[in-house]
């Protein structure tokens, strides 16, 4: 027996859960917008259409890059891949060549720029000790006081460090779970594939990336697309839960957490999510009259307010468009767009030299872009505690902090659990 699986949520977790279940389910797909993606997806601003957020995948994504190429995307020409490379334009400036770890790291530290000797030997000795102790931390405590505690000088957590958890984890350094920074250190610094840790920056716009190809793919697999449904109800206590008053063998919700505790009825898990907290991330984009040269299509900025800025000429030929992204709250969060504009476009014109005139800007600010990644964070388990009812999303993945890829793996590992469960059942039955 075929089971009809409904699919709440066509972020990647939802996509990779439907894409997992199509071969062996009847799977409806509900998206309560109109455009499929989640948090990594295009959207019209201002006669623009613009991506709701700037994200770079890593070579260590193995599933997302898997998915990618089940749906018909070609990584190799979807991604700009580069291998890693750290540089703040007034900070430090770290490029690692193409080698298997470590060697790669410690030759990107004899060549840095913007570190002393000491540091970077400080900064080698601690990534060694994490690797003898295969990235476990024990009991898990804040990374700031973590770093503090094993040397880490606070040239190496101004340069070096915090700006790299804000970027992986989002989230202060004085509440993030060092042990998830560990995981994330890992599977790409840390990993024995030399490509693990290689910078992958889209080369076209999220939607196109994964979220269209994937739709197709679906569409063509036989599943039913329901974009611009948003699901208001479901019935776990009918013979099969209903959602809305369709009848479904088994539910799937992959929502972001506050909108999954509403839907699955489960008190556990919402007393679990009450205690979440969350961070935003601001996209500021600025189109400028003419071409901009940035030293690199990724340039980080350590003393200032735009963190990270992204040459989108260069990687999706958007003509004289920059992307300036800022993680997790901060002084931003109590300026106006326009005194925001005005700091970011000072800042630029500081560092990059003949920038020309800006001719338009637009901001986009996800007030909950991720769950915060504090220490201890208890995650749920995939199965909620109603029967035929499971979960996906970024926010189970134990092992990762927001991200595509736990988004990702966590949407397969549901599907698998999903008919694990079904086959289980019905062969019983037989």
């Amino acid at each position: 027996m075929t089971p009809r699986v409904a699919v709440i949520g066509a972020g990647w977790a939802g996509l990779a859960a439907a894409i997992t279940l199509a071969p062996a389910a009847n799977v409806v797909l509900f998206e309560a917008g109109k455009i499929a993606g989640g948090r990594a997806r295009r959207v019209p601003l201002d006669g623009m259409a613009l991506d709701n957020g700037q994200h770079i995948l890593i070579g260590a994504y193995r599933e997302s890059l898997r998915l990618m190429r089940q749906v018909g995307v070609d990584p190799a020409q979807a991604l700009a891949s580069q291998p890693l490379r750290w540089h703040q334009v007034d900070g430090v400036q770290l490029h690692c060549p193409d080698w298997p770890a470590p060697w790669h790291m410690l030759a990107g530290l004899c060549r840095a720029r913007g570190l002393g000797w000491r540091d970077k030997l400080a900064l080698a000795r601690l990534l060694t000790q994490l690797r003898v102790r295969r990235w476990r931390i024990g009991h898990d405590v804040a990374a700031l006081d973590w770093l503090r505690q094993r040397g880490q000088s606070q040239a190496l957590l101004d340069g070096f460090w915090t700006p790299l958890i804000l970027a992986t984890l989002n989230t202060p350094p004085a509440q993030a779970s060092m042990q998830l920074l560990a995981n994330v250190l890992r599977d790409s610094l840390g990993a024995a594939q030399a490509n693990a840790s290689r910078l992958l920056l889209p080369r076209t716009d999220l939607s196109a990336l994964f979220a269209e190809p994937a739709l197709q793919w679906l569409a063509g697999a036989g599943a039913q697309l329901r974009l611009g449904q948003r699901v208001r109800h479901i019935d776990w206590h009918a013979a099969r839960p209903r959602v809305d008053g369709d009848a479904f063998d088994v539910v799937l919700i992959a929502t972001a957490p506050y909108h999954a505790a509403a839907l699955a009825a489960d008190e556990k898990l919402s007393a679990m999510l009450k205690a979440w907290q969350y961070q935003p991330i601001s996209t500021l984009y600025l189109r400028f009259e003419g071409r901009v040269r940035l030293p690199q299509a990724m340039t980080g900025l350590q003393h200032g307010i735009g963190q990270w800025w992204f040459d989108r000429e260069v990687l999706t030929g958007e003509a004289g468009l920059v992307a300036v992204v800022i993680s997790a709250a901060g002084e931003h969060d109590t300026l106006s767009r326009a005194a925001l504009t005005a700091r970011v476009l000072a800042e630029l014109q500081q560092h990059v030299p003949d920038l020309p005139p800006l001719a338009a800007s637009w901001q986009i600010t996800e007030q909950r872009a991720t769950f915060a990644a504090n220490v201890g964070l208890a995650r749920p388990a995939p199965r909620l505690g109603v029967k035929s009812g499971y979960l996906a999303g970024d926010w189970l993945c134990a092992d990762y902090p927001a991200t595509l890829e736990g988004a990702v793996r966590s949407g397969i590992a549901s599907a698998h659990a999903l008919m694990q469960d079904w086959k289980k059942e019905h062969d019983a039955n037989v």
